[in-house]
C-alpha cells in the first residue's frame, strides 16, 4: 500500500532534527532502533540530550505508526505484535557491508534474533528526506517465487543435529534462554541468505524498480517480496508481527507456501 504522504502526524521540527542529525558510517550503526517494549533506544551515539530527543521522537513515531495500522486495517486490530521501529539515516547506495547486511541486493526478510514462528513481517516505511526519492527493486510474490525456485532446485536449510536438538532441550530445561526457532524460521534466514548470495537471480530474475518520494510512505509484508533498497536516505521503519492465525489470506502466507512447495509442517 502506498501514501503520497504521511498518513498520521509526523511533526516537522522532529523531522528537521532527524535530518540534522549527519551520522558518518563510523558513528551510526546500520539502523538505529527502538524497542517499544522495554523502551531502549538502540544503536545511536552523541550527546545525552540528542540521544532523549531521539528516543522520544522514535517513540512517538512508532506509537502514531501502531494507531494508523490499527485503524488502517482493521481485520488485524488488536492481533498486531508491535516490533520494532528504527531510523535509518544513511545513503543505502554504495554502501560496505558483509554480503549478507547488504540492503540493495533483492532478499525476503527474517530476523536471526526474533523469530517470528510463522506470523508474518508486516513494515510501514517513511521517506522523510526532503529532496530524494527512495529507490527500491522489487521482485515476484513469494507464492509465485518459491514453486518456481523449488521446481529446479530444491533448496532447504541443513536439518539440526541429534545433539543439537539435544542442547536445545536441555537449555529450556536449565532455564538458559535460546532462540527458539521453528523449522519455519530456519527456512526463511536460509533464504534470505540463499537469494542474496544467488548472483543469476540477483542479475536475471524478474524485478521492477520503485521510486518513493519525498514525504511518502508505505506498507508492505517484507517476507512476501524480495525486495533490494538500490538508493535512499533518513527513512523511518516499524515492524509489525501478525500471528499466522490472524490473516486474511493465510494460503499465500510465506509458512502455507513453504508447506506446500516442501510437503512438510513448517511449525516444528
Amino acid at each position: 500500500m502506498f501514501f503520497p504522504a504521511v498518513p498520521f502526524h509526523l511533526a516537522e521540527p522532529d523531522r528537521q532534527f532527524l535530518l540534522s542529525l549527519k551520522p558518518s558510517g563510523s558513528r551510526f550503526h546500520k539502523n538505529i532502533s527502538y524497542r517499544p517494549a522495554t523502551k531502549i533506544l538502540k544503536g545511536a551515539s552523541g550527546d545525552s540530550q540528542n540521544h532523549a530527543r531521539l528516543e522520544r521522537v522514535l517513540r512517538e513515531f512508532s506509537e502514531a505508526a501502531a494507531r494508523f495500522v490499527a485503524g488502517w486495517l482493521t481485520p488485524y486490530a488488536g492481533r498486531l505484535k508491535l516490533d520494532f521501529a528504527s531510523f535509518r539515516p544513511l545513503e543505502e547506495k554504495g554502501r560496505n557491508l558483509p554480503l549478507h547486511q547488504r540492503n540493495d541486493l533483492l532478499h525476503v526478510d527474517a530476523f536471526p534474533s526474533r523469530p517470528t514462528q510463522g506470523g508474518r513481517i508486516l513494515r510501514l516505511f517513511v521517506n522523510i528526506n526532503s529532496d530524494a526519492s527512495r529507490i527500491w527493486n522489487v521482485g515476484q510474490p513469494f507464492h509465485a517465487l518459491v514453486p518456481e525456485i523449488m521446481r529446479s532446485k530444491k533448496i532447504a536449510p541443513p536439518e539440526r543435529s541429534a545433539a543439537t536438538r539435544a542442547l536445545l532441550r536441555l537449555a529450556a530445561k536449565l532455564g538458559i534462554p535460546v532462540r527458539d526457532r521453528s523449522r519455519y524460521d530456519r527456512y526463511m534466514l536460509y533464504l534470505h541468505d540463499w537469494l542474496k548470495e544467488n548472483t543469476d537471480f540477483q542479475q536475471n530474475g524478474p524485478k521492477r524498480e520503485l521510486a518513493f518520494p519525498p514525504g511518502s510512505c508505505w506498507l508492505v509484508f517484507t517476507d512476501g517480496v524480495p525486495h533490494a533498497a538500490l538508493s535512499g536516505q533518513y527513512a523511518l521503519e516499524q515492524t509489525f508481527i501478525i500471528p499466522l492465525e490472524a490473516l486474511v489470506n493465510p494460503a499465500t502466507a510465506p509458512l502455507r507456501v513453504l508447506e506446500s512447495a516442501t510437503g512438510s509442517a513448517m511449525r516444528g
